[in-house]
């Protein structure tokens, strides 16, 4: 009797089919069919983290801005032609810190000059700013600035001063405003705005604290905007590692307030900051499903696309695709598949500090149905791209990378993709991550023909 599913089995992985539905779920041992196209390197050294986005942003339809943390520390930028191929590099801050909390993130301002602004990881030093003087040519950044996002009225109402992180985004409906956000005063989610593209800065904000205070808790929130009116955030209550009850929460800005997915008024400017549990719960969990983080959201005809994990051992880490149903009220979640442990390479006798730094994984801006991600396959890991045609109920699976040497990690769709440009996907491959302060890595890319 078990000698025909041996079979089919066996004809699904030589012919290479692709796979549907829930045989995705599968940790291991996948059949799917390998994508068209050339992987290149990007750069044989480069890490980044994935709390400071934009990491990547297209210019134009045949130029991307990006940029990483390098061996030695130092901040590098980096342009890609497209068209030509021609890759172009600038070292805006030599050996600023090991560590790859520190990437960069990008974002274009009215002028056409390319903003940047990162952060030293959990210091008081503050943040760093740079603008380049000639539109997207990375050799024309400035010198760094440096800014602590701070008040003294906030930081006695949040009395921890320590800086983390930065994503910038600009509001075209709101005379071109720029907001930058960043885990800064309280060890909270803050944002900042400025009316003259970064040179100084009107308003400070610590946007998410529950009550009472608690210094020692830190949500984590990913952002997006399509640079038109609205701010998109999906984040959590804290560190999975050190919330055991770590819900996913949603809520945009807009207008001067930030408000839920249904609509309805979450607080004004005025009021902030606000609670978690006041913002749109999208996923609670139990004993059984397990903690959550986030990975990536995006916005697409005004329904939000989250991209979250659930973990219901440090082992077993699930990828789940949720979007909010407008007809409903709710959000329809479905889980796209197993995605196997960490991928931090623990070193032996020790144990693992980032039990659920997952593989990680990245929607495609202008077509949220497309997932680009990261899991252990055969104990590497591997990058698939993922594609439904029902909202998430059933996925297409296609190889991205297959029988590699190293881990490949961290994927990511750049930011303001036109319509008619070619989709670039870019990850990470280890060649060691230990730590995010140890770490060899490069990054790698390919052009999804689609």
């Amino acid at each position: 009797m078990k000698t025909p599913a041996i079979l089919i089995a066996c004809l699904l992985i030589f012919t290479g089919l692709k796979t549907f539905g829930q045989a995705n779920n599968m940790a291991n041992g996948q059949s799917k069919t390998p994508i068209s196209g050339t992987i290149h390197t990007f750069s044989d050294n480069g890490t980044w983290c994935w709390f400071s986005d934009p990491r990547a942003i297209y210019y134009n339809e045949n130029l991307v801005i990006t940029g990483w943390v390098k061996k030695d520390g130092s901040v590098e930028v980096a342009s890609l032609d497209l068209k030509s191929g021609e890759k172009k590099f600038n070292n805006i801050y030599p050996q600023l810190e090991i560590d790859d909390h520190d990437n960069p993130a990008f974002v274009v301002l009215p002028n056409g000059n390319v903003f940047t602004m990162f952060a030293w990881h959990s210091t008081n030093k503050g943040v760093v700013s740079n603008t380049t003087t000639n539109g997207s040519d990375i050799k024309s950044f400035q010198e760094n600035l440096v800014f602590q996002p701070k008040t003294e009225e906030l930081l006695e109402k949040f009395p921890r001063e320590t800086y983390t992180y930065a994503n910038p985004y600009v509001l075209n409906e709101e005379d071109n405003k720029l907001f930058v956000f960043g885990r800064w005063t309280g060890f909270k989610p803050n944002m900042i705005i400025s009316t003259d593209n970064g040179k100084t800065w009107d308003e400070q904000y610590v946007i998410i604290s529950s009550e009472p205070f608690n210094p020692n808790n830190r949500p984590y929130v990913k952002y997006y905007s399509d640079g038109k009116s609205k701010i998109h955030l999906v984040f959590t209550d804290g560190h999975p590692e050190v919330e055991t009850h770590n819900s996913v929460y949603y809520c945009y800005y807009e207008n001067g307030a930030f408000w839920r997915a249904d609509g309805t008024k979450l607080c004004t400017l005025e009021q902030l900051p606000f609670s978690p549990k006041d913002a749109s719960l999208v996923y609670k969990p139990s004993e059984n499903s397990g903690r959550a983080w986030i990975a990536d959201i995006v916005e697409k005809n005004d329904v939000p696309y989250i991209l979250y994990s659930r973990h219901p051992e440090k082992t077993d880490h699930r990828y789940h695709y949720a979007w909010f149903n407008s007809k409903s009220k709710t959000w329809e979640d479905h889980e796209i598949c197993k995605a196997g442990k960490w991928f931090p390479q623990t070193q032996p006798g020790k144990t693992e500090r980032e039990s659920y730094y997952m593989g990680n994984l990245t929607l495609h801006p202008q077509k949220p149905n497309l997932v680009y991600l990261s899991r252990e396959v055969n104990g590497t890991f591997e990058i698939e791209k993922h594609e439904t045609g029902d909202g998430g109920a059933n996925w297409t699976v296609t190889s991205v990378t297959q029988n590699s040497v190293n881990d490949n990690v961290r994927p990511y769709v750049p930011r303001y993709l036109p319509e008619n440009a070619k989709t670039v996907v870019l990850w990470m491959e280890n060649k060691k991550y230990i730590h995010y302060t140890i770490y060899d890595t490069s990054i790698k890319y390919f052009i999804d023909n689609e």
